[in-house]
């Protein structure tokens, strides 16, 4: 476990390059690159630690999976968005997947995510078992449920008040059947 919480920025920092550390002692899981996936609940502190870690891996191309989501209810289809992404990855070529605009509610454009020498994919279900074979370091990133409330409210405020409870359920049922959290390689606790 590292206890450094991602919250304050120089912790961030030094859990940041303890992730880094372990993933350039293993060997590249995504073609030439290797696979950084920061999962755990929202409000978290997931994107905060992808944030730090860009800071400490200029190479390092950071994806949201934000992005990938099909609106709230889209947590449990992320599998073809994930397909897209990282399985060209790993065979040396271009990834893509489509991004969700969540003004329009729809899917927009097509982003392409070209080799790396690191990849972080940062958010609720990165950590997706499926993938295994092409992660290089799985983390799970936690907090209690008030603070992550808080977190999630205050960033996303009333867009996402209405929706939090569906996507705790979403994400309370996704760690469960994944293990998630049994399968991570460190564990980061945010205070």
């Amino acid at each position: 476990m590292i206890p450094a919480p991602p919250g304050h920025p120089s912790r961030a920092a030094e859990s940041a390059l303890g992730i880094l550390a372990l993933a350039a002692g293993r060997p590249a899981t995504l073609g030439g690159g290797r696979l950084v996936c920061l999962d755990g609940p929202a409000g978290s502190g997931k994107t905060t630690l992808a944030s730090a870690l860009a800071a400490a891996e200029p190479d390092a191309v950071v994806v949201h999976m934000d992005d990938l989501y099909a609106g709230w209810g889209g947590l449990p289809h992320l599998e073809k968005q994930l397909d897209m992404l990282l399985r060209p990855l790993a065979a040396g070529r271009p990834g893509r997947y489509r991004r969700y605009d969540w003004h329009a509610g729809a899917f927009a454009e097509t982003v392409t995510v070209p080799p790396a020498p690191l990849l972080a994919l940062e958010g609720v279900g990165s950590g997706a078992a499926a993938y295994d074979d092409l992660r290089t370091v799985l983390v799970w990133v936690d907090a209690s449920a008030d603070l992550r409330r808080a977190r999630g409210l205050a960033r996303d405020g009333d867009a996402f008040a209405p929706h939090w409870d569906a996507w705790a359920r979403d994400e309370r049922e996704l760690f469960a059947r994944e293990r998630t959290a049994e399968r991570a390689d460190l564990v980061v606790r945010t205070a």
